[in-house]
């Protein structure tokens, strides 16, 4: 007998059982468990959505053989439409009765294409004085190939040696011959022998008081009245009259003085 059945004492009794403790459920074993739920392509869709690998997902779809029915969306910018425009109005058509009359004044234009005009706009506004930078190119030269031989004004004279002698043109090299041009359109006021040194010489009024003269002429196949164009033949060059061999004696004249030819070819 133990000692503690002689002392009437009793034998404690063993301790009860503790319940083990329930694990809790964790947010992301649910998440988990719902992924097991869920077919590869539902999988796929989830993680576009979530991670925004739409695009890795979809390419991995499609090498399983899979179709991945998910809209990705873009990054690029969106191009908005541009608006359609409005059709063109068609053009109105200008009538204008028959019996109205319709001018056009030459002298309030010009182009390259009508030199002509252009020479009679500078001598319609010149207002009897025309500046050397406005007449510039105005007159056509007189042959194919302009060589000076004697400028206009004061020089030695090649006749008789003198100085002092007044040249009334410009002298161009041409040898007996050589065909001579009508510098402008114009009406010929003159056609025969010059008597003052001048030889066969043909004048032509380009009209507004301007004229050009072709002197020492071999020859002339124009006639007074005769109206040339520019750049007509009207001559061949030769060594009539005051002249010391072949050559153009060129004149131009303004209001019956003569002036610079320079300043206008």
């Amino acid at each position: 007998m133990s000692t503690h059945k002689l002392h009437g004492r009793r034998r404690a009794a063993a301790p009860a059982a503790v319940a083990a403790p329930v694990p809790q459920a964790r947010p992301r074993d649910a998440v988990r468990a719902e992924r097991r739920g869920r077919g590869p392509v539902r999988q796929a869709a989830g993680l576009a959505g979530v991670t925004g690998a739409g695009q890795k997902a979809g390419m991995a779809l499609a090498a399983t053989g899979l179709v991945l029915a998910v809209a990705i969306p873009t990054t690029g910018a969106a191009v908005a439409e541009e608006p359609a425009k409005p059709a063109k109005a068609p053009l109105a058509l200008v009538s204008t009765p028959l019996s109205a009359k319709v001018e056009f004044s030459r002298t309030g234009f010009s182009t390259t294409a009508d030199p002509d005009g252009r020479l009679k706009q500078i001598m319609s506004t010149a207002s009897g004085s025309v500046t050397p930078a406005s007449a510039k190119g105005s007159l056509a030269a007189p042959l194919a190939h302009m060589t000076e031989t004697s400028p206009f004004g004061q020089r030695i004279s090649p006749i008789t040696g003198e100085l002092g002698e007044f040249h009334r043109g410009e002298d161009f090299a041409a040898g007996c011959g050589t065909d001579v041009h009508a510098a402008a359109s114009g009406k010929v006021t003159f056609a025969g022998w010059h008597p003052y040194g001048g030889g066969n010489r043909v004048v032509i009024d380009h009209g507004n008081g301007l004229e050009t003269t072709y002197n020492h002429l071999s020859s002339f196949s124009v006639h007074v009245g005769q109206e040339v164009s520019r750049g007509e033949l009207i001559a061949l060059s030769g060594t009539t009259g005051a002249s010391t061999g072949c050559h153009l004696h060129f004149e131009v004249m303004v209001n019956g003085d003569v002036v610079d030819p320079a300043g206008w070819l």
